[in-house]
């Protein structure tokens, strides 16, 4: 009877985070938090964080974590403004940026399987690795290719009513992935890796094979990030995306996924992502300077962490 309990509280707990965070800063800004621009303005502003959380909630929920996303989607970026700047067509580009990015993810994934080696550790060292080989591919500086094309309206706000691009790529991925974990013998697979890996080689899981996947999919999501990324800065920069592997990390700890593997939703993952969008503006909106949005953040997701380190020691109980 607790543990249902504490499952359903922790399914539910984002959600009544997310409504009393934005119901404090209603209060407190009504004028300028509750308006549909706002509303906008925090959809746009999740949706790279969001996007890339997708891919972070399955590498999570498979026992993972990955601390290269930030960089990777640096070098996705970068990879884009280089074709387009090269003359190739603005899809083409965009997918090859994506599958620049998704290799990044099945080199991690096979230094993870074939040597053994931390996720922690591998991701750490392809996080400084590929921050590097964004700036070398660079030169150093941003790229702005001279032709605007339509991947630079994915993140432009429109008229009022209307939502950018971004958020609805975001959305409908969002619903795929969430597709694939409940109704596909993959998503099985990552939820049996999770939770016990060694039960899940003995019931016949192709345990490495779900790893190498699973850090590949991770980085493709980043890629799609990288293209909206790309929008927002209408071109490519090596710089960009520093930390922000760890909100997207957050952003998923905080829907309540847990960092020991097995447990993860869609719906949480986003719903941790417009947490942090919400805390973020509205503290804006309040006049609070950066570090005290920062101070926040870090309180929510030590207070993620320690819920889902109490959860866990109750089952066990």
């Amino acid at each position: 009877m607790l543990a249902k309990i504490r499952n359903s509280l922790s399914q539910v707990g984002p959600l009544i985070g997310l409504i009393a965070i934005s119901a404090l800063f209603a209060s407190l800004r009504w004028e300028t938090f509750v308006s549909w621009d706002n509303f906008a303005i925090m959809l746009q502003q999740t949706s790279v964080i969001g996007i890339a959380a997708l891919g972070m909630t399955m590498v999570i929920i498979a026992g993972g974590i990955d601390l290269s996303v930030g960089s990777i989607i640096a070098v996705g970026t970068i990879v884009i403004a280089l074709l387009i700047q090269a003359g190739w067509p603005p899809l083409a580009a965009a997918i090859a940026g994506i599958g620049a990015c998704s290799f990044c993810g099945v080199l991690s994934g096979l230094l993870i399987t074939k040597l053994r080696l931390l996720p922690f550790v591998v991701t750490l060292g392809m996080m400084g690795a590929l921050r590097g080989a964004a700036k070398g591919l660079a030169g150093q500086q941003p790229i702005y290719p001279d032709e605007e094309t339509w991947l630079n309206s994915l993140m432009q706000l429109g008229e009022q009513g209307t939502l950018p691009s971004g958020v609805w790529l975001m959305l409908g991925f969002a619903v795929l992935v969430a597709a694939v974990l409940k109704f596909t013998k993959f998503g099985r697979h990552l939820f049996a890796v999770g939770s016990n890996e060694l039960t899940a080689r003995l019931c016949g899981v192709p345990v490495e094979r779900v790893k190498i996947c699973v850090y590949a999919l991770g980085a493709a999501f980043a890629g799609l990030g990288a293209v909206l990324q790309f929008g927002y800065l209408t071109g490519g920069d090596p710089t960009t995306a520093v930390g922000l592997e760890l909100n997207i990390i957050a952003a998923v700890v905080i829907g309540g996924a847990s960092l020991n593997g097995g447990q993860g939703t869609v719906t949480g993952t986003l719903v941790g992502a417009l947490i942090m969008s919400v805390v973020a503006n509205g503290c804006t909106k309040l006049g609070l300077p950066n570090w005290v949005q920062e101070i926040v953040t870090g309180v929510i997701i030590v207070a993620a962490v320690s819920l889902d380190a109490l959860r866990h020691r109750g089952s066990k109980t």
